[in-house]
């Protein structure tokens, strides 16, 4: 029986090992070498100094508390905008299911930087929404829909929407339709319903749509810098500035660490608070 499973865990080590060392080369290897750049200074000495600049200028605190704050926006409108969408599709048959599914991962089988690029044309000064308005007189000048933090959640709202969609509706599509029945026979209305039973056997998938949303919006690097333009600066384009226009590699690496660090803390955070609250029976089962 020893040997037996010894036998075992060695087979699963060796089936491990490729997508081990694939991680490892493009993954572990390549942050490790980044981290270790982070603490270099002018001269090539060990220093801290490209974490200290971070902390005591506001400069650089300012810009992270904007990447938070649109990713935590961006995540509140692909909450608000894909729920219904999920629960539509948790109602329809499996055809039509799958036909509603294709829709919406298609535009995501083209690149962002088209994508991005088909917004700038629909929500500039000259573009089909303000030229609309401006034809049926209801308003005066175009609106200020790009390069601006708006611009900036609406084209990361349409990029990650999708992921909050899925996560959301493998949720919905777990629950008993029993359940609902016996809300309906104890009295309880759609609204109460939904309070009460969809939307806590669905808080599972909402946490992994806002974890995967908040996290890939934290991020974003192409949608911040084609639809904010230079007005709105965000971590990884300041990182990004730091190293290809300044040359500053050191502190780009230390600003990608700390966006990081900054990421994984709030995720961390968010997943704590909600699983030791109200709804921790639903995460246990």
């Amino acid at each position: 029986m020893g040997k037996g499973k010894s036998s075992a865990v060695r087979t699963a080590a060796l089936l491990l090992l490729p997508s081990l060392a694939v991680v490892a080369g493009v993954f572990l290897l390549p942050m490790l070498y980044i981290f270790l750049l982070s603490l270099e200074g002018k001269q090539g000495q060990f220093t801290l100094e490209n974490y200290t600049i971070f902390f005591k200028d506001t400069y650089y605190l300012q810009i992270l508390w904007r990447t938070v704050k649109l990713g935590l926006l961006s995540v509140l409108a692909c909450l608000v905008l894909g729920y219904p969408v999920a629960m539509f599709m948790a109602q329809t048959s499996g055809k039509l299911r799958g036909i509603i599914t294709f829709l919406i991962i298609s535009p995501h089988l083209i690149s962002v930087v088209i994508r991005n690029f088909g917004w700038v044309v629909i929500l500039g000064e000259k573009g089909w929404i303000n030229s609309t308005l401006l034809k049926l007189g209801l308003i005066d000048t175009p609106l200020k829909l790009l390069y601006n933090e708006l611009g900036v959640i609406i084209g990361l709202t349409d990029s990650l929407i999708v992921y909050m969609i899925l996560a959301i509706a493998t949720s919905l599509y777990q629950i008993d339709g029993s359940l609902y029945k016996a809300a309906g026979i104890l009295g309880a209305g759609k609204v109460r319903t939904f309070f009460t039973v969809t939307l806590p056997l669905t808080l599972p998938g909402i946490v992994a749509g806002t974890t995967l949303v908040f996290s890939l919006s934290m991020s974003a690097f192409v949608t911040p810098a084609l639809m904010g333009g230079t007005s709105v600066k965000v971590l990884p384009v300041i990182a990004y500035e730091k190293i290809m226009a300044q040359l500053n590699w050191p502190l780009g690496a230390a600003l990608s660490f700390l966006l990081l660090g900054s990421t994984i803390a709030l995720v961390s955070l968010f997943t704590r608070l909600i699983e030791t609250r109200r709804y921790k029976e639903v995460f246990s089962s």
